[in-house]
């Protein structure tokens, strides 16, 4: 592996070419940085279409050819499911730099933290908010814990795809500051749950009032996101991360004996008002069509 520092480029390996993942690894092909991924589905690359990258057979393959292996999956379960993946052990070596983008436990990072230095590699859980929009943009925060040293030789990599990109401190601060960030998320669409409600009930336009009071003090992203990226189609598979997230960031509070209940239960209620709240703008959309 070639010695890196922020003025030198890095081989950048990526997994997880989700809706969120896909655009991430396109802002980074993009860049000065080399790209190479591997995909379970070989369906998986046309996202990159147009994009320079190199292609490997097996997680093995791409962990032995890149200085930075970033991981943009579900949960924490998926990490340790690449990290236990036939040929990966013997692929990682000191050196090297894991990337976690994906929302999980701060504990469980910790553990996966310990766990690779024990072979002299590098740990960063970097989190990153903003969604599919963000990352299509390249607008996304990504919020990092772990080891400093490699936080800022990955720095570069993360301003390819992020507006803000912030150090939290040891392994395990990324995650926590997100789930922070995601309570706060779902607890303020209890609030724009309950504003659609009533707007609704009032007989009032929803969208009328959404747009004035997504501009005033009042607003928030959440409640511009209601009917425009957050939309009845994808609601109830946004519903089944947010409950995930939201479970993660009770068991955190709990691990640091604090009680989450407060911003737990609202962002539990958020959640459960969220296809309701889709649906009412939606309908909403419909009738203005209609009758347009």
């Amino acid at each position: 592996m070639t010695t890196t520092t922020r003025d030198r480029t890095l081989t950048v390996g990526f997994i997880g070419l989700g809706d969120q993942g896909a655009p991430m690894a396109q802002a980074i092909g993009e860049s000065e940085h080399a790209l190479h991924v591997w995909a379970r589905r070989p369906q998986s690359l046309d996202v990159l279409a147009g994009v320079p990258y190199v292609v490997h057979a097996t997680p093995a393959e791409l962990a032995a050819a890149v200085d930075v292996l970033a991981l943009c999956l579900r949960d924490d379960n998926d990490i340790w499911d690449i990290l236990r993946t036939p040929g990966v052990p013997e692929a990682l070596r000191p050196g090297l730099i894991i990337v976690n983008h994906g929302t999980g436990d701060p504990g469980e990072n910790r553990r996966i933290a310990e766990h690779l230095a024990r072979m002299g590699v590098r740990y960063l859980d970097a989190p990153v908010s903003g969604g599919g929009p963000g990352a299509r943009a390249r607008r996304l925060t990504t919020i990092c814990g772990g080891d400093r040293t490699a936080f800022d030789l990955c720095a570069p990599v993360f301003d390819t795809f992020s507006a803000k990109v912030a150090y939290m401190g040891p392994a395990g601060g990324g995650q926590t500051a997100k789930l922070l960030n995601n309570a706060m998320t779902m607890s303020n669409l209890l609030n724009a749950v309950d504003l659609v409600r009533l707007a609704a009930r009032l007989g009032i336009g929803v969208r009328a009032v959404q747009d004035v009071i997504g501009a005033s003090s009042g607003g928030s992203a959440i409640l511009r996101a209601l009917g425009g990226d957050l939309t009845p189609e994808i609601a109830e598979h946004l519903q089944g991360l947010m409950r995930k997230d939201i479970e993660h960031f009770a068991d955190a509070m709990r691990a640091a004996g604090l009680d989450p209940r407060p911003l737990h239960d609202r962002g539990v209620a958020g959640i459960d008002g969220l296809t309701e709240a889709v649906g009412l703008i939606a309908a909403e959309d419909t009738r203005s069509d209609r009758d347009a």
